[in-house]
């Protein structure tokens, strides 16, 4: 019988997302249900969907990181500094910390593998990474110190990352040394801000 935590708080969402992310990346997303899940989790499954509205929300939990890291990078850079270096250097810093949204750590591999395995996946993740456009456009919309095409630049900044993320993705997946894709990576994130900066102006 499914032991409810009446807590509901961060660690019980963490520990939901770390079992379920188990049991998808062990017998595939479509196989495991929410209440496979809640089981195995020892909650049940009014707790799961608590913190998680959609079945697709337990594997893609990097969300709510992108969100506040994205706010962060426009709202608390320096005085002065471009908002378009401050998003710079967060992919930067992504990419030399491993971060899960830098697509370049090795241990990613079974993830990226089934997300593209799965269309409800592939689609939630196309939601997300729309719902982070609409996200950054209000943000630059309300920054003072920016006067560019808000609704552009941020179409063009989730796009283009998106592109290269998946791009890496593919690489992982095809067992390309993680190594080469690191290089990869920073070579097209300098190809993908040289053109923003070239479409800013």
């Amino acid at each position: 019988m499914p032991r409810t935590d009446a807590r509901g708080g961060p660690q019980t969402r963490a520990r939901i997302s770390q079992i379920a992310t188990r049991l998808f990346l062990d017998q595939g997303f479509d196989a495991v249900t929410v209440a496979d899940v809640a089981r195995a989790a020892g909650v049940s499954t009014v707790t799961v969907f608590k913190h998680f509205p959609r079945k697709e929300d337990l594997l893609l939990d990097r969300a709510e990181d992108a969100t506040q890291m994205l706010r962060s990078a426009v709202r608390d850079r320096p005085a002065g500094t471009d908002v378009l270096d401050s998003l710079e250097a967060l992919m930067l810093r992504l990419a030399g910390d491993h971060h899960g949204l830098s697509g370049i750590a090795a241990e990613s591999t079974p993830f990226f593998r089934t997300v593209a395995g799965s269309t409800p996946l592939i689609a939630r993740a196309r939601e997300l990474a729309a719902d982070l456009q609409h996200l950054l456009t209000d943000e630059l919309e309300r920054d003072p110190g920016f006067d560019g095409d808000s609704t552009l630049l941020a179409a063009f900044f989730v796009s283009g990352y998106t592109t290269v993320l998946t791009d890496n993705a593919r690489r992982l997946i095809a067992g390309e040394a993680p190594a080469e894709i690191a290089l990869h990576h920073r070579q097209r994130l300098g190809q993908l801000f040289r053109a923003l900066r070239n479409a800013h102006r």
